[in-house]
């Protein structure tokens, strides 16, 4: 799965939050180069409260990507690298017992942060998996009965590689269907491989964003600010028929053994609403649902077995749903 997932939305005059989240695309550039869909999608999925899901070979700068969102937009981040000797303490938090006070404190976990990197995800066990199903869909963590919600905002980007499954743990569809989006990150082209080379030649360090000139551009009021304008944009009502076809289309088709959930369609409709405010636009067009259609659905789907043997990606199943639906005008 190469090439950009979503097209990214060109900025146009509007509100100051719209503006904000623009500058914010601009200044995570500055460190990771070639990556703009990859951005827009991290930013729609901050818009929509929702998780990300980055597929993409080692090297391409996942990692950094995430890293330099969490510095542009002033937010804590904690990065989480997924072995499998990870136990699910080790990433919400345990009762540590001080004999100081012969009592049991709380030791918060790295998912008490703004914006947790689970790198690897598919590298631990489905046990210390699912301790992260709580905290993405509920956004706290339960230990002995009490419930500690987390920061706000939160969400979780995970990475895997698509090219090395051995040692893994596939996510199971119950897991997946918990992140909004799921985006490859593409290699990027020579140009964009070039400035690269020469940012690292003229002394660029990924480890210093600050002293690459990262900055911070926007911040949690700004965040606030636009969710509630992306929440507030109007869908017609044969939008919303389009969407709920065009996922009842993922589960009437041969090519897939599992379609797209009723979850997913509200999924659907947070991302095209988002997308659509980025753009500029206070009403989401079909073109809007088309543009975050695969990113938003990819994940939520499991081809047949014979259609895989035959080469067929779920995107590809995915366009011809896409192009079998028909549009509304």
């Amino acid at each position: 799965m190469t090439g950009p997932v979503i097209a990214a939305a060109s900025p146009t005059a509007g509100s100051d939050a719209r503006a904000a989240l623009h500058r914010l695309r601009a200044e995570v550039g500055k460190a990771v180069v070639g990556q703009d869909a990859v951005v827009t999608g991290l930013v729609i999925a901050l818009l929509c409260r929702g998780h990300v899901l980055l597929e993409g070979v080692p090297g391409v700068a996942k990692t950094l990507l995430v890293r330099t969102l969490a510095t542009a937009l002033d937010l804590d981040s904690k990065r989480v690298q997924f072995t499998p000797d990870l136990m699910p303490g080790d990433v919400t938090g345990s009762l540590i017992f001080d004999p100081r006070t012969a009592a049991f404190t709380f030791r918060e976990g790295p998912v008490f942060t703004n914006l947790l990197l689970a790198d690897e995800i598919n590298r631990t066990p489905p046990k210390t998996q699912s301790a992260l199903l709580e905290v993405m869909e509920e956004r706290q963590v339960s230990v002995e009965g009490e419930r500690r919600p987390l920061p706000e905002p939160f969400i979780v980007a995970a990475t895997q590689n698509p090219v090395e499954y051995e040692g893994t743990y596939p996510l199971p569809e119950a897991q997946l269907d918990r992140f909004l989006l799921k985006l490859t990150v593409p290699l990027p082209g020579r140009d964009e491989e070039l400035g690269v080379l020469r940012a690292h030649h003229a002394g660029f360090d990924p480890r210093d964003l600050r002293a690459a000139g990262v900055r911070p551009v926007a911040g949690a009021a700004d965040l606030a600010a636009a969710r509630a304008e992306a929440h507030a944009v109007h869908v017609a009502e044969p939008v919303l028929g389009y969407i709920v076809d065009l996922c009842r289309g993922t589960r009437s088709t041969p090519a897939l053994e599992l379609g797209a959930s009723p979850r997913g369609a509200t999924a659907l409709l947070a991302a095209a609403k988002a997308w659509s405010w980025l753009a500029g636009r206070d009403h989401v067009t079909p073109d809007d649902v088309k543009a975050v259609a695969r990113p938003t659905l990819r994940h939520r789907l499991r081809p047949r077995p014979e259609v895989e043997l035959e080469g067929v990606t779920v995107d590809a199943v995915l366009d011809s749903v896409l192009a079998t639906v028909p549009t509304p005008r």
